[in-house]
């Protein structure tokens, strides 16, 4: 292996370490308490160096948001692929969404809480948010119904997800009633 061939590989491994360690620590305290100085701490290298990989934490916010939308987006179609059937298929994504939100916090609020200086909806949108919503797109296009475009279906019904998830972490919903509510959602917008 070259010289060039290492420092690569070792800078890599360095941003790694530093989305991850940044991700743990949102998971665990909170968005707030993920600093730059911090994070040098935690990785035990010199604020720098973490510049060096990027520019702040809005950076380090959009490298969790695209890592999370990937992770997201395979969870996603597990839950689908291992679902018969239309009804059956939305109901898993929905549920897969909705604990994707539950079991990530920081990971959700970094894809669509924080600005992590990423594009969303527009041509230049980066390829893992792209794919997390053809991730949802390939489950509901098949539900969409005639006449209605199926990515503004996916949109709606994306956002009653989203609003769902957000009400529910801000103990706005009942949490007894998360499944109930998700049958309606199926009842009355996907399968209308």
């Amino acid at each position: 292996m070259s010289v060039k061939e290492r420092k690569e590989r070792e800078r890599a491994e360095r941003e790694r370490l530093i989305v991850a360690t940044a991700r743990e620590l949102a998971e665990q305290q909170g968005w707030d308490a993920v600093t730059t100085r911090r994070l040098a701490e935690r990785i035990e290298y010199s604020q720098p160096v973490l510049y060096s990989h990027f520019r702040g934490k809005r950076e380090i916010i959009g490298a969790v948001a695209l890592e999370g939308a990937t992770e997201m987006a395979a969870a996603l179609r597990a839950a689908t692929s291992a679902s018969d059937g239309p009804r059956e298929r939305v109901a898993a994504l929905a549920r897969a969404y909705l604990d994707f939100a539950e079991h990530n916090p920081a990971v959700y609020d970094a894809l669509f809480q924080l600005d992590g200086g990423l594009a969303y909806a527009r041509e230049d949108t980066p390829e893992p948010l792209k794919d997390a919503f053809a991730a949802l797109l390939e489950c509901l296009a098949e539900v969409a119904g005639d006449g209605v475009h199926p990515g503004l279906f996916t949109e709606v019904f994306w956002a009653a997800l989203h609003g769902l998830a957000t009400l529910t972490r801000a103990g706005r919903l009942l949490p007894e009633d998360a499944q109930p509510r998700v049958e309606l959602l199926l009842e009355r917008l996907a399968m209308a």
